[in-house]
């Protein structure tokens, strides 16, 4: 079984990839995150996850052998993607315009062999209920949203406003995995290798 390398620092897809029983190491992957002219949302996503499993494969000497993941997620709100929020202003602006309304979540996965890379996007919908002003402001205080797209973390605090989910819980979380299973299967890796251990 070939080794697998994870190109992200989140320890969100770290704890994902564990929760399926895959052996992984990380390895960084910094890579431009603009955005280019005229690029969906979607096309954005998989060129990112891509570039990461580029960038990971690039870290790696030569001989080494084994494939890479890279991921990336994007929030959506009409059509307009949801970086990391700059500042508490910036914050505060994107959960007010995701308040009592549905957006999508995005998340590409990608995985590099040397030979060949597949990638994937995932589509999920979110709604939020209503948010007041003051509990925004309250949210950016406890400085989970400081690092999330869109501004908020479905599996922490930002729980409270999700008041509906279609599609994948974890690609929202930053890895689909289902998806992400199936690919790596059809790179010879597969899941619960614990209990194969045992």
């Amino acid at each position: 079984m070939k080794p697998l390398y994870l190109a992200s620092g989140s320890p969100r897809r770290r704890e994902l990839l564990t929760q399926i029983g895959v052996a992984f190491t990380t390895v960084g992957a910094d890579i431009d995150e603009t955005p280019l002219d005229y690029e969906s949302p979607s096309a954005y996503v998989e060129r990112l996850a891509r570039g990461k499993a580029e960038a990971g494969r690039r870290v790696l000497q030569p001989s080494m052998d084994g494939c890479v993941l890279g991921a990336d997620t994007a929030v959506v709100l009409d059509g307009r993607i949801l970086g990391k929020p700059l500042d508490q202003a910036d914050s505060v602006a994107m959960l007010m315009a995701l308040s009592g309304r549905d957006h999508e979540v995005l998340t590409a996965i990608a995985v590099l062999d040397g030979q060949r890379c597949e990638s994937r996007v995932v589509r999920s919908r979110v709604r939020f209920r209503a948010i007041p002003e003051q509990e925004a402001l309250a949210y950016w205080a406890s400085g989970e949203p400081r690092d999330k797209a869109g501004s908020y973390g479905i599996q922490g605090l930002g729980a409270v406003f999700v008041a509906g989910l279609e599609g994948s819980y974890s690609a929202v979380v930053g890895l689909p995995l289902c998806e992400t299973a199936e690919l790596l299967g059809h790179f010879g890796i597969p899941c619960w290798q614990t209990l194969s251990a045992q």
